[in-house]
């Protein structure tokens, strides 16, 4: 029996997580995420490189958009095995692609009438790549795992969750695979978080890996210090105070939204920021910040202990919850100085692009970034200094002030990955650097053969690697 590894998503870029794991005749996709980046849209409507009725599991590693985004539609074609998570993972997947189901839905009926009246036609059809029922079908499929249990996939492989530290519920998955050769140990780091974030518990730390394939989305970089990001909001909001404009911030409604949340409420609470309404203008992030408060199990020792004392990290006077369609449009008509918190994070959709719309072009406004922009989104447009952007097929100058706090990523960075990966022994047989642009990919590649003397590659989409032979290990 052989052990084998297919690059499906996330190999050279960044979103789009899927890779398959072939262990004999048992076949393992871990993620089924949806491709994000302008240049490799396309990849979401074509047929899977692997047919999904071919699949005895999926294991999903957390519920961001670029890891459990498509997996309706691996459903939807012909998909009928469980889907491992934990409960938490489970809970907030289900937000996700309900809200994705839905928005696909909107976008499709805007964009056709947009295209009609401008002459223009799509190169894919005018349907969303699967619908609430298509949603439905594939949540009856999960069965949530507690971290650190070894469950049984098939008589040679068994899987184990260790909490990932980047998001509520996220998870390494480790593969055990017996073959002739001995046991072979094949683990995905999921996105690696950080040490010493709010909220969450830190990652757990892997102590074998025949085999690794590891996430480099900060791979060629380091993070601004985490202890720097309340210094820096404060000054940003000062900012804005004084020029009575409204602060717009593009958030991930998982994680980000929350920790964004957790830091403006200790600011308010020190007295250190006006006290200015903001607007959690998301209702994903809104029912996301709901299962947070359902596991705090999953916090670490300083959440737990505001939950002690009476107050939530997610919560604070001056917090405004927006759920409809009317309240969201309510908030364009604020004025004086106010932050406006919406997804999705890297403007590729959602109600952002409707306060972008009405802000980017003002010069008293600001546009916050607290995460990542992949190349060829909205938001890393931007990000880089374009002087017009496009939003629902118009134009706008960009006269708003653009800032951006790095210290906010749930990702480690180069260093961070390198210690994570420090207790791993013996050395893996290889690395497989995965989940990054392509030149952070690469440079982390390198980093960690001459750090660490490792052999180290970075994949390209749609390749096939054979790991283990049928041989003794020597």
């Amino acid at each position: 029996m052989s052990l084998e590894i297919g690059f499906r998503g996330a190999a050279g870029n960044v979103t789009g997580s899927r890779t398959l794991l072939k262990a004999g005749d048992t076949r393992v996709l871990v993620d089924c995420g949806l491709f994000q980046e302008r240049s490799f849209q396309d990849r979401n409507w074509k047929p899977f490189l692997t047919d999904p009725a071919t699949l005895d599991a999926v294991v999903l590693t957390h519920a961001h958009v670029d890891h459990c985004g498509l997996l309706p539609r691996l459903v939807k074609q012909g998909f009928k095995g469980p889907v491992y998570c934990t409960q938490a993972t489970a809970e907030i997947a289900e937000i996700v692609l309900m809200d994705a189901a839905r928005l696909q839905q909107e976008d499709t009926a805007y964009k056709q009438k947009r295209h009609r009246r401008q002459g223009r036609k799509s190169p894919h059809p005018y349907e969303p790549l699967y619908d609430e029922s298509d949603v439905a079908a594939a949540l009856s499929q999960f069965q949530p795992l507690p971290y650190e249990t070894e469950h049984a996939l098939s008589d040679t492989v068994r899987l184990t969750l260790r909490n990932a530290g980047h998001i509520l519920g996220s998870g390494m998955a480790s593969f055990s695979v017996q073959t002739p050769a001995g046991e072979r140990t094949m683990l995905f780091s999921c996105d690696v978080g950080r040490r010493n974030s709010p909220i969450l518990q830190d990652p757990a730390v892997p102590d074998r890996a025949d085999y690794l394939a590891v996430e480099s989305t900060y791979g060629d970089r380091t993070h601004e210090n985490n202890s720097d990001i309340p210094a820096r909001l404060a000054e940003v909001i000062a900012c804005a105070s004084e020029q009575q404009g409204r602060i717009i911030v593009p958030c991930f409604a998982v994680e980000r939204a929350q920790e964004l949340l957790f830091h403006i409420g200790r600011l308010k609470e020190r007295k250190a920021i006006p006290d200015l309404p903001v607007y959690l203008d998301s209702p994903m992030a809104v029912r996301v910040t709901e299962v947070f408060r359902r596991h705090p199990e999953l916090f670490d020792d300083n959440s737990r202990q505001l939950i002690a004392d009476g107050r939530h990290p997610c919560d604070f006077p001056g917090l405004r919850l927006c759920r409809t369609v009317d309240e969201s449009k309510a908030v364009n008509t604020q004025t004086g100085t106010h932050m406006i918190i919406a997804g999705s994070g890297m403007c590729t959709g959602g109600r952002i692009k409707h306060h972008l719309a009405n802000g980017i072009a003002r010069p008293e406004s600001i546009v916050l970034f607290v995460g990542y922009q992949a190349q060829g989104t909205l938001g890393r447009l931007i990000l880089d200094g374009e002087k017009e952007v496009r939003i629902h097929g118009e134009h706008f100058p960009v006269k708003a002030c653009i800032e951006r706090i790095h210290g906010f990523s749930a990702h480690a960075d180069r260093e961070e990955l390198l210690e994570w990966m420090g207790d791993i022994s013996p050395p893996p047989r290889h690395v497989f650097v995965v989940h990054g642009e392509i030149h952070a990919a690469e440079a982390f590649a390198e980093l960690i053969r001459a750090r660490k003397g490792w052999p180290a590659s970075v994949p390209d989409y749609g390749d096939n690697v054979l790991l283990a032979e049928n041989a003794p290990a020597s």
